[in-house]
């Protein structure tokens, strides 16, 4: 299959549009908490859509699957487990800094890592890539990449300065910037894994195209494996949470039972504990609306699961370099994340240098996955 680097380019537009977009349907579920719509979410994320498209799609799955060296096997899921600490993580990011700024700075160290590591851990960095002409370019695309990502940064910092705490909890109820950036870099660093668990399952798609499947989609075993690895990290946090919090019964009942935090001796905000039970007695039933919050999960989750699906499609289309997909990837999850911020009006209140900043760090992100792509197409036209 002769690579088509400006296929790639759109592929990986449609998976950062996924991955942009996500988040969004998170929004529409209601009086659930955290752990109980992030798992259940999840389960479609990790299990149920890439099961069902790589049985569908892929030319014999189970022996695909068999056939794989251990060791590919082992990396990729192992990859994928410390993946999955950073997505769960990452969940955290959008909560204390909104779809805007928190995919920006996560995004900002995922891109670096995910990016550069591969070909240096594979001894292909100085000969492949700074020593080439398109992989120059590449490597300019990146730098831009991450110029981008420094400005949506920016105007994360301006947009801190200028508005109360009142306005920034208008826009995202749990606001708090240095929480949000530590937990940001956090999740960076480790959803860099996804990466390199890829990576690490290149046997198995070299097996995959040999039962039949189209190159195109060679990568769809790959993601079973590397997500199941994200699975098992996301399932244990967030069934300790549900039994820390007793949140567990949310997945059964629509009845929300009314919680408060405990203090040292034993009472509850400030009440003893005979207080604390009448108060919690009096109030208002709650019910979260069981079928919408399992639609709109499962809604969050295929639309997460689609970026991978598309960005596995892309790499197969960017040649040698496919290692620049991760930077083509980030940047376009930025691209989508920030139009879907201005569109949510997380940036309403913001002084006119800081919506300008975002204006700029949308422009040099859109010149980045240009210039990448143009590498790539330099690469597959004059192998140089």
């Amino acid at each position: 299959m002769t690579p088509n680097p400006l296929l790639g380019v759109f592929f990986h537009w449609l998976g950062g549009f996924a991955s942009g977009s996500f988040y969004v349907a998170y929004r529409g579920v209601r009086s659930w908490a955290w752990e109980t719509y992030w798992l259940a979410g999840g389960m479609f994320s990790w299990v149920i859509a890439p099961w069902i498209l790589a049985f569908t799609i892929t030319n014999d799955l189970p022996g695909v699957l068999r056939e794989a060296p251990s060791g590919s096997m082992f990396w990729a899921y192992a990859f994928g487990l410390l993946w999955g600490l950073g997505g769960l993580t990452f969940g955290l990011t959008m909560r204390y800094l909104g779809m805007s700024l928190g995919m920006a700075v996560a995004l900002g160290y995922t891109a670096s890592f995910g990016t550069l590591i591969p070909p240096i851990f594979r001894g292909q960095f100085a000969t492949q890539v700074w020593g080439t002409h398109s992989g120059q370019v590449i490597l300019f695309g990146v730098a831009v990449c991450l110029a981008g990502i420094a400005c949506a940064g920016s105007a994360g910092v301006s947009k801190e300065r200028e508005l109360s705490e009142e306005q920034k909890r208008n826009s995202i109820r749990e606001f708090n910037l240095k929480r949000g950036l530590l937990v940001a870099t956090f999740s960076g660093i480790m959803s860099a894994c996804f990466a390199f668990g890829l990576a690490a399952g290149d046997p198995i798609k070299e097996i995959t195209v040999r039962h039949g499947t189209p190159p195109l989609l060679q990568g769809l075993p790959v993601l079973v494996v590397v997500l199941a690895g994200g699975f098992t990290s996301n399932f244990i946090w967030c069934l300790i949470l549900n039994i820390r919090n007793r949140t567990a019964y949310q997945y059964f009942q629509s009845e929300i039972r009314p919680t408060a935090p405990a203090r040292e001796d034993g009472g509850e905000n400030g009440l003893s504990r005979a207080a604390t039970a009448v108060a919690v007695a009096t109030e208002p039933v709650v019910r979260a609306p069981m079928l919408s919050n399992y639609l709109f999960c499962a809604l969050a989750g295929t639309t997460w699961y689609m970026q991978f699906f598309f960005y596995s499609m892309g790499e197969t289309q960017m040649g040698r370099y496919k290692f620049s997909s991760w930077t083509l990837h980030m940047a376009s999850i930025i691209i989508f994340s920030t139009l879907w911020g201005i569109g949510l009006k997380e940036w309403s209140g913001t002084s006119r240098r800081t919506r300008i900043l975002v204006g700029l760090s949308l422009l040099v992100l859109v010149s980045s996955t240009v210039i990448v792509g143009y590498g790539n197409k330099i690469a597959a036209v004059t192998g140089k």
